[in-house]
């Protein structure tokens, strides 16, 4: 997938999110919001898996394990769910090593535990160096 298109899925990914908040505000178990993003990305048209099984691999290539993602998107975009006060260092650690480990390209890390809906984009790039983006919330 061309950088144009992760964009645009991570927009459209985002404001379906933003919605949730809008509508569900905050205070729910994780599992709730993975429902209502995993529904209504489907309904939205797109592949959105919840409880993906992606496979881990060592520095040389070697499957070392699997972990499963709160949601996998079009099979290109990790999706970490947290239902927090705050994002916090650890759950960007997290959706990091996700990436890394798993070789996928492309993560958004999004709490819906906070008054303020909060989503971070990840991005890792040539040479496995990892890069958080911040991303606003939509305008709604």
């Amino acid at each position: 997938m061309n950088d144009q298109a992760i964009m645009d899925l991570c927009a459209r990914v985002r404001q379906v999110a933003y919605d949730i908040h809008v509508y569900h505000g905050h205070g729910h178990l994780e599992k709730v919001y993975e429902n209502a993003l995993g529904h209504r990305l489907r309904k939205a048209g797109l592949r959105a898996e919840q409880q993906a099984q992606i496979r881990v691999f060592d520095e040389d290539g070697t499957e070392i394990g699997e972990y499963f993602a709160d949601l996998l998107v079009e099979d290109e975009l990790v999706i970490e769910l947290k239902a927090a006060k705050a994002l916090a260092p650890e759950h960007e650690a997290q959706i990091l090593g996700y990436l890394k480990s798993s070789r996928k390209g492309h993560g958004l890390l999004i709490n819906f535990g906070s008054f303020k809906f909060q989503i971070r984009k990840f991005a890792l790039r040539q040479g496995d160096n990892l890069h958080p983006q911040s991303t606003q919330e939509p305008q709604g």
